[in-house]
């Protein structure tokens, strides 16, 4: 069997957070933003990470590439634990996973032209390279992301959001990285150019043999581009599977709630279908509720779901859920 290109496992991140407020000497509250997360990346495959604001999406792709320090776990880059790694060694991995950032314009420098903008990863991992490369490798980049050539030296703010995204696309290729990873990167877009951009995206990752993390609110945008999909709340993964097992069959209820609040382009069909909410609010990191996070606002929760943390639960080769109620279910209707 051969090995991943990305592993991840039992992945924690804490924060130490003074409250608000708090005198200097007030002792600070672990904040738990990742509770364990595990998961595989095969070389060429696209994995959406789901869930609301909050569920720590965004700070598992930053542990991955330690730009946020993790508490616990490890990470596996072909084999070898990032984690674990000398600085100087990880740098040398670095290179190999690039990130694509949700805020287009707020994500590049409006000091710098962009042709210094995409070249400064280049620039940085090899400073040997020559002038007349970076160059040609910079207007190589431009025109395949849908960027001209001619606009090499103006600034971010003369561009859209979408081409800013573009721009943004372009840097994290300039070092032929194995894995980008996209947190949220169209959330700041028009639906239009939404579109565009996750083409885009489908359209590299199929030409440069490319894997992906794309971290997204929408489960609609998720599905169209992702190989696998995993469901997250609150630090914790909740559901993982293949994408269109996942949309056509969901086990756990947090699931069932995301997938059941994409609307359908039928008015007709989305106006006769139920749309249940999801009572109460999101419990604070700053103590989240034993056993299942997701119980105190789950339609299904029992006394025991306040023990153990719920361990995975395999409906299908690939389809695992964190929740023993709604896999014996499914167990018992054959569904």
């Amino acid at each position: 069997m051969s090995t991943p290109l990305l592993k991840v496992e039992d992945l924690r991140v804490t924060f130490n957070i003074r409250p608000r407020g708090a005198w200097p000497w007030t002792p600070s509250l672990p904040l738990h933003a990742v509770g364990g997360v595990s998961f595989e990346l095969e070389k060429g495959e696209t994995l959406g990470i789901v869930g609301e604001s909050g569920s720590g999406k965004s700070t598992v792709a930053r542990a991955i590439i330690n730009t946020v320090p993790a508490a616990g776990g490890r990470v596996l880059w072909k084999g070898d634990d990032l984690l674990q790694m000398e600085p100087q060694k990880r740098r040398a991995h670095r290179q190999a996973a690039q990130m694509v950032f949700q805020d287009p314009l707020a994500a590049l420098n409006p000091r710098m032209k962009v042709g210094e903008i995409i070249a400064e990863p280049l620039t940085t991992h090899a400073p040997g390279t020559p002038k007349a490369e970076v160059k040609r490798r910079v207007g190589e980049l431009m025109e395949r992301v849908g960027l001209l050539p001619n606009q090499i030296n103006r600034y971010p703010h003369e561009f859209s959001g979408g081409q800013c995204q573009r721009i943004g696309i372009a840097r994290a290729l300039i070092l032929n990285p194995e894995l980008v990873i996209c947190d949220e990167p169209v959330s700041a877009l028009d639906v239009s150019v939404q579109a565009q951009v996750i083409n885009l995206l489908s359209e590299l990752q199929r030409d440069l043999g490319l894997s992906l993390i794309f971290i997204a609110h929408d489960l609609s945008v998720v599905k169209h581009i992702s190989d696998r999909i995993l469901v997250m709340y609150l630090g914790r993964v909740m559901e993982t599977a293949d994408a269109d097992t996942l949309i056509e069959r969901p086990v756990h209820p947090y699931t069932r709630s995301l997938v059941q609040a994409v609307p359908i382009p039928d008015p007709v069909v989305e106006l006769a279908r139920a749309h249940p909410v999801l009572e109460g609010d999101l419990p604070s990191p700053l103590n989240p509720p034993s056993g299942c996070v997701f119980r105190t606002r789950c339609p299904v929760a029992q006394a025991g779901c306040a023990g153990d943390k719920p361990g995975p639960q395999e409906i299908a080769p690939g389809h695992v859920s964190y929740c023993p109620i709604t896999a014996g279910e499914r167990e018992t209707t054959g569904a």
